[in-house]
């Protein structure tokens, strides 16, 4: 019970902090008389809101109806490997080789993590060239919604808009 009122005043702690951190932006309106605080403050609204009702839940008798427990009892530290290098890595070299091969990059690393996980890690070049396409599948239409149809930029490798 100990954790789970840890975890509703983890929620709520969370909630303030996002809470503080939206008094310092701006409130003018801008399009739909919606300023650009308006969201920061509805998501620390709903943090404040869930942390008090975990805690409230975790005060009046703990979580019920909660599953067992599955899963491994301790950590995969290589699949967490394969995985924060993916993500460190996009977060490296977004500006530098673009959001498309970062993206590719990012989800090859993550694949080898949750293969490594499963038991099934296969290291063949044949297995990093298919998900390298599969990544490539999925971040590059991402790429062109957010840059030709939103008009919002992303970091790409050419100035053409389409790398």
């Amino acid at each position: 019970m100990k954790t789970q009122v840890l975890v509703g005043a983890g929620v709520l702690g969370l909630g303030a902090l996002l809470a503080a951190g939206a008094v310092g932006i701006s409130s003018d309106a801008g399009y739909a008389g919606v300023g650009p605080n308006f969201l920061p403050w509805l998501v620390a609204a709903c943090m404040l809101l869930c942390g008090c009702l975990l805690l409230r839940e975790a005060l009046s008798g703990g979580f019920r109806q909660l599953d067992e427990v599955e899963g491994a009892e301790r950590g995969d530290w290589p699949a967490f490997v394969w995985v924060s290098a993916g993500i460190l890595a996009n977060a490296a070299l977004i500006t530098t080789i673009g959001f498309i091969l970062s993206c590719v990059l990012c989800f090859v690393l993550a694949v080898r993590g949750f293969k490594t996980a499963e038991g099934r890690l296969d290291l063949s070049l044949r297995a990093w060239l298919a998900d390298a396409a599969i990544g490539a599948a999925i971040s590059a239409p991402v790429y062109w919604m957010f840059t030709k149809a939103l008009a919002i930029n992303l970091p790409g490798l050419t100035a053409t808009g389409w790398l």
